[in-house]
């Protein structure tokens, strides 16, 4: 009887030591998650200003065919009634804040239709967010497409 209490506190105690190393999400990391999560919402609804507000004047948008374009290109995109996302599912992301920058990457699921025709994409992605006082913007944007298979 002993032996089986010590190994329970002992599987116990490592179960917790191994809890207890998992880092919580900061206030930033949670911040910068959910504003990622706005820009997809705002995006697949064509929402140009709640976008406008998540972007930097200096945006910088790599889109996965490698086009690049500044903000009010981005915007113009954004508006274009010929593109429009039915959805945009995040699959995952990981938040990297480093101070008043932070960098994240995931995969993001895209359904829509693009010209009249219906499309489904899977890409991965990186942002980069600067920190302005309370404010964070997004200043890069880069998604590469993952070819289907």
């Amino acid at each position: 009887m002993k032996r089986f209490l010590l190994l329970t506190l002992a599987l116990l105690f490592c179960s917790s030591h191994a809890f207890a190393q998992e880092k919580p999400a900061s206030a930033e990391e949670i911040q910068i998650r959910q504003l990622e999560r706005a820009w997809n919402q705002a995006e697949a609804n064509q929402q140009v200003k709640e976008v406008a507000n998540l972007v930097d004047d200096t945006l910088v948008y790599t889109d996965y065919d490698g086009s690049i374009m500044n903000k009010s290109e981005y915007m113009k995109w954004v508006a274009a009634p010929e593109q429009k996302a039915d959805h945009l599912f995040d699959e995952g992301m990981t938040v990297h804040v480093y101070g008043n920058a932070a960098v994240v990457n995931g995969i993001y699921r895209e359904s829509g239709t693009n010209k009249g025709k219906k499309y489904v994409i899977r890409s991965r992605y990186t942002d980069t967010w600067i920190r302005y006082g309370s404010i964070w913007r997004c200043v890069a944007s880069h998604s590469t497409l993952i070819p289907a298979k």
